[in-house]
């Protein structure tokens, strides 16, 4: 199997002032029904408070880019990609088979974070994800805040969500 990305047409929905590339189907390898929605925002107001929240200073380290070369101080733009999947269960039900599909999607959503966040990584620019079971970044170890992957959902792609007991569900638009 494949590595390339294939890109799907955009979705409808989700377009909000900090988008810069609207809601999209990604495939990472060919062949594969593992799509994962994603599109690119700038990061506004309300959300760049939670992020200096969970992140502190971390960001403004620039790993070394894999080709040994340092970038020249750029002016620092923060971009959030959120991610959602389709589930091919009902998520909200309980089961053995409920469980499969959740770390079916987990490991689909860690090895695209992953994979990302590397090659962001590798050019000199920082990059994170959040685990999606704690609310914890993946990737900077030494922070310890919960960041609110719902709440980004709906501030950056205006997504509804509903309380479910102690936990929010994100309602998608065409899923």
């Amino acid at each position: 199997s494949s590595n390339s990305v294939i890109l799907y047409p955009k979705m409808s929905g989700g377009n909000t002032a900090s988008t810069i590339v609207p809601p999209r189907m990604v495939i990472e390898k060919e062949g594969s029904d593992d799509g994962i929605e994603t599109s690119l925002h700038n990061l506004p107001k309300p959300l760049l408070r939670e992020f200096r929240h969970v992140f502190q200073d971390e960001y403004l380290k620039q790993p070394e880019r894999s080709d040994g070369l340092v970038n020249p101080r750029e002016e620092l733009i923060l971009l959030a990609i959120p991610t959602n999947q389709r589930a091919r269960e009902d998520l909200v039900a309980i089961g053995d088979h409920i469980e499969k599909e959740k770390d079916r999607l987990l490991n689909v959503f860690i090895s695209f974070g992953r994979d990302l966040c590397d090659k962001i990584r590798s050019k000199g620019y920082w990059a994170d994800f959040i685990d999606p079971c704690s609310g914890l970044p993946m990737l900077t170890q030494s922070c310890n805040k919960v960041y609110s992957e719902v709440d980004g959902m709906e501030c950056l792609l205006n997504y509804k969500s509903y309380n479910a007991g102690f936990c929010k569900i994100l309602t998608h638009p065409v899923w």
